[in-house]
């Protein structure tokens, strides 16, 4: 019978050979391209083309490794620095961009807006986007100022290796093998067709959930108790028992946006004491206790209304992505 796991499950001490290894190191999981390569030939990339890779690491190394096995050449150059990118681009003589969504229209924004260059005249002709819920008309947007051939392509969350793609905004999404991937039913442990389903993927005798939503075969949404910000899975039960080792925090609240081109996120507290809110040296805690988890940068508010007693946290996605905490509940 197989056992359903999540991430919380993957205990990076148990974890065989290179692994992927979670920014918070939350969990471990062997670091496999799986079917990289092949997702790369199908959104169309080929032996003459020239793959400048825009993801975090460890993803980027294995995304350019794979890349470089399909084309003439590969680079990862990481997520940050929008001219930094454009530089890479144009010194590799690049013809592909893995990067995603929101970091590619990210860097279409500023070239439009900061650098006032063309994107044409980069040459890109083939665009390929992963690690990212998409916002809607992403896709075609991106291809027509680029005129280039884009695609999406869905990361294990796990291994950062491919497992299924999609062509257009409207497609849903196509495993790249039988069996690489699967969708099971939110509220209890076993596999559904249709409707709302957690993409699950198997590893041996174990079914792992993923955190992802379909619906309808379109990543849509994101469940359970980590929330994907730009990217990153970011734990809850972490943030709480981070601030439940600073005194006087009785509550709070993350909330997650997407108003421009990137993700942001804030999280509000609440104290129990009236001489905490305005206290610069508990926010400071705060602040200190959200970095050492995540790499994500975390901005920290403080409620000014007290509340004595304790509350559980709260989560506000205002993109609409995180379905909550509890499965059983969706």
């Amino acid at each position: 019978m197989s056992r359903w796991l999540t991430r919380d499950d993957l205990v990076p001490g148990r974890a065989m050979g290179l692994l992927h290894l979670a920014p918070d190191a939350s969990f471990g999981f062997p670091l496999r391209p799986e079917l990289t390569a092949q997702a790369l030939r199908t959104a169309g990339v080929g032996e003459r083309d020239r793959v400048v890779v825009a993801l975090a690491e460890p993803a980027g190394g294995l995304w350019a490794a794979a890349a470089a096995e399909v084309a003439e050449a590969a680079a990862s150059v990481g997520p940050r620095g929008r001219m930094r990118l454009h530089r890479a681009l144009q010194a590799v003589g690049a013809t592909t961009l893995v990067a995603t969504p929101t970091g590619a229209m990210d860097f279409l924004a500023r070239l439009h807006l900061e650098f006032l260059l063309d994107p044409l005249d980069l040459g890109l002709r083939t665009v390929v986007l992963t690690g990212e819920i998409a916002s809607k008309r992403t896709l075609g947007h991106l291809a027509a100022e680029f005129d280039a051939r884009v695609s999406e392509v869905y990361s294990s969350p796990f291994s950062g290796g491919a497992l299924a793609w999609r062509a257009a905004e409207d497609d849903p999404l196509t495993p790249l093998a039988d069996g690489a991937l699967g969708f099971g039913a939110l509220a209890k442990d076993s596999m559904t067709d249709g409707g709302l389903a957690e993409l699950v993927v198997t590893h041996g005798e174990a079914t792992m959930r993923t955190g992802h939503v379909t619906s309808d075969g379109r990543l849509a949404h994101t469940v359970g108790d980590h929330v994907l910000v730009r990217g990153v899975w970011v734990s809850l039960p972490r943030i709480e028992k981070a601030l439940s080792k600073i005194d006087g925090v009785s509550g709070w609240e993350l909330a997650v946006s997407r108003q421009g081109t990137l993700d942001a996120a804030t999280l509000t507290v609440t104290f129990g004491r009236e001489s905490l809110v305005k206290n610069p040296m508990w926010r400071s805690r705060i602040q200190q206790a959200l970095a050492a988890l995540t790499p994500i940068s975390i901005a920290v508010e403080v409620s000014p209304d007290v509340a004595e007693n304790s509350s559980p946290g709260v989560v506000i996605d205002h993109r609409g992505h995180h379905l909550g905490r509890d499965r059983a509940l969706v």
